[in-house]
């Protein structure tokens, strides 16, 4: 399933030293400093290792958001802003905006900028092992449970931290509004695929697409959209489908034939927007969910049950086939995949009042504080090339 699963690349940044030269006035002060540049410089590189794991990432992320609010959190012993938050400037491009940089002077958007990235992690780890051949039961599990992980955190980021932002987030860019209910969204919705639960997914992709992304520049979200789209005209053909057997069971032919006949449309929907979505331009990987083996088993499934139903109501039932589809039952809330709540790491013990209290901000020049330059370009995350495995259709019973 690693080619079921569209991915936005990660979010490349500047590099940052931390250097704070006369401001930094104590060794622990400068221990800080350094051991911030080396959390930030280890965690960045674990997001292009394919050898790393959630164990892994959790521990490399956890030491890094530990010492990045020491330049956050009131260490005074009062409620006023921490001296040092405004100090550094950070530079990060955005998942759907190519190698345009935004750029605040502000660590509450470092830690959103990175803490976006882990759940990228986390959703791209999903994908890889989703995509393992002979996947194991507790290997699926992992998945299921990765997707949650990056759901909270983007959740976590949209409630608390980015509100505290000074400076609010363009249009199209990774921490507005529209983008990340669209990654919170689309991570349940995958989690629950996971789940294999019928009639909920469709659902979550229909809110993906259609009320997220819709007013979104067209050339940087489109081709995000189009992969919504077709994963929520599989699901509902899907719906259909089983609905039908359902229908089928209780010898209601004549309904059964008609969500049959649905399930067929949408299944052909689905397909026509497979071929729509790989020939699009934009940020991301290219899914090929049409090349699945349960996608085009869901074809062939319609098709049999469609033709044995017709057969049944020609010699057994005599059902009139109504002219609407039945409707699904669409108020299921068992099994949802909830968000796995995200909370950072205790501040680290070195970072003490009484440090704090060794940065002494008149006593080295601060970096200005430039406003945003969205015309600089960093070089993109080179994400490892991992190639696609035998389909295996993950799933937890």
């Amino acid at each position: 399933m690693t080619h079921w699963f569209h991915r936005n690349p990660l979010k490349a940044t500047a590099p940052v030293s931390f250097n704070l030269y006369g401001v930094a006035s104590s060794p622990a002060a400068n221990k800080i400093c350094n051991d911030l540049r080396t959390a930030r410089a280890r965690l960045l590189d674990m997001f292009t290792d394919a050898t790393c794991t959630p164990e892994i990432m959790k521990k490399s992320s956890d030491e890094y958001f530990s010492l990045i609010q020491a330049f956050i959190l009131p260490l005074d012993g009062t409620t006023q802003e921490n001296k040092l938050r405004f100090i550094q400037n950070f530079k990060w491009t955005d998942t759907l905006q190519g190698n345009i940089t935004s750029a605040q002077q502000d660590a509450v958007f470092e830690l959103v900028s990175m803490a976006f990235n882990v759940a990228i992690w986390y959703s791209k780890f999903a994908s890889r092992l989703a995509g393992k051949e002979n996947i194991t039961e507790e290997e699926a599990k992992d998945v299921h449970k990765s997707l949650k992980i990056a759901a909270g955190i983007f959740k976590t980021l949209k409630e608390t931290h980015i509100p505290r932002l000074i400076t609010p987030a363009e249009k199209g860019r990774d921490l507005e509004p529209r983008v990340i209910d669209t990654y919170i969204v689309q991570s349940q919705a995958e989690a629950q695929e996971v789940l294999k639960l019928k009639w909920f997914k469709k659902i979550m992709f229909h809110v993906c697409s259609d009320h997220t992304l819709n007013t979104l520049d067209p050339e940087c979200s489109s081709k995000w959209k189009k992969y919504l789209q077709l994963k929520q005209h599989f699901y509902m053909a899907y719906a259909h489908c089983y609905h039908g057997q359902t229908l089928l069971a209780g010898d209601k032919c004549g309904e059964a034939i008609r969500s049959l006949q649905e399930a067929e449309k949408f299944y052909s929907r689905a397909e026509a927007l497979c071929k729509e979505y790989r020939q699009m331009k934009g940020p991301g990987s290219t899914a090929k969910p049409s090349e699945q083996l349960f996608f085009k088993k869901l074809g062939t499934f319609i098709k049999n049950t469609l033709e044995k139903c017709q057969r049944e109501n020609s010699f057994i039932y005599f059902h009139k086939v109504p002219a609407e589809a039945p409707a699904l039952e669409l108020k299921a809330s068992y099994g949802l995949a909830e968000p796995t709540p995200f909370e950072l790491p205790p501040l680290s013990a070195q970072c003490t009042p009484e440090v704090y209290a060794t940065f002494d901000l008149t006593k080295g020049p601060k970096e200005d504080k430039a406003k945003a330059k969205h015309d600089e370009e960093i070089k993109p995350v080179k994400e490892p090339d991992l190639k696609p495995q035998k389909d295996t259709g993950c799933v937890v019973s």
